[in-house]
């Protein structure tokens, strides 16, 4: 087991900072009439796709050294001249001081998340894929729409499937240095997750399973595939994001990841 430290949270925000700014980039290679902007901002990445967009954020500020008023103005104006409200993803191994001059400004506590860990990818105990009619597949260069939909369908109980949700769901398919997986049961299309590589971190994301095909083991096979993607990539170490508490928490933990921290989103709306 590996200690949480700054270097280690640097890896895993920066893996998922970078993987923001690619989706953005991504984006507007699909769509050239969206506003795209992205900017490093006191040491962190500052992505604009869109007022509405779930990637419309910073991700990274302030892991790299001490952050000026000048800065914590720079990523409110970055956000606030495009109509959006400032969203600051925080890592807490941050300085205490940063929450201070956020607090300062009237930045509000948005939602917590949990950085879930799976230390030494290559000795780590993989989840089984051997329940009955559960099979997984890499998806092919064809099957982008074929992949969002079903993934958006699968978590349209939790969150509305927006064409903003589905550009950036399109954005990340069209990355180089990331793989999707569908999950059948039975030969019929039953869900599908993706996993990117940067920093040695295989970041895992967008997992979801249809209604109809759930409680029959499509989590635990699509987790195994995009494990098993991330060691042949090189990466050591795999991180899933969850809400506390929330039952993707629970299957996550389950398949022997650990919490490393848990991260606060603030927000300042737009006046």
């Amino acid at each position: 087991m590996r200690f949480i430290d700054l270097d280690l949270a640097r890896r895993v925000e920066m893996a998922e900072a970078n993987a923001g700014r690619a989706c953005a980039e991504a984006c507007q290679r699909f769509h050239p009439e969206h506003s795209v902007a992205i900017e490093e901002i006191a040491g962190g990445v500052a992505v604009f796709a869109g007022v509405d967009s779930p990637i419309t954020q910073a991700i990274g500020v302030g892991l790299h050294g001490p952050v000026s008023d000048a800065e914590v103005d720079a990523l409110g104006d970055f956000f606030h001249s495009r109509n959006a409200s400032a969203a600051i993803e925080l890592c807490p191994l941050v300085e205490i001081s940063l929450y201070e001059r956020f607090a300062a400004r009237n930045y509000r506590l948005l939602e917590l998340t949990d950085v879930l860990i799976l230390d030494d990818l290559e000795t780590a105990r993989m989840p089984s894929t051997t329940s009955p009619g559960v099979t997984v597949r890499a998806s092919a260069p064809h099957e982008a729409k074929l992949w969002t939909q079903t993934v958006a369908e699968g978590f349209a109980e939790h969150y509305p499937v927006t064409e903003a949700m589905l550009d950036v769901m399109e954005g990340f398919y069209g990355r180089r240095d990331a793989c999707f997986f569908l999950a059948f049961v039975d030969g019929m299309v039953a869900g599908g997750g993706g996993v990117f590589a940067g920093h040695r971190v295989g970041g895992l994301f967008g997992a979801s399973t249809l209604p109809a095909f759930r409680r029959r083991g499509v989590q635990s096979a699509l987790l195994a595939a995009r494990l098993a993607w991330a060691v042949g990539q090189g990466c050591d170490l795999a991180v899933s994001f969850a809400r506390p508490g929330s039952v993707s928490h629970r299957n996550i933990e389950r398949n022997g990841f650990r919490v490393a921290y848990t991260r606060t989103k603030l927000i300042l709306p737009a006046s």
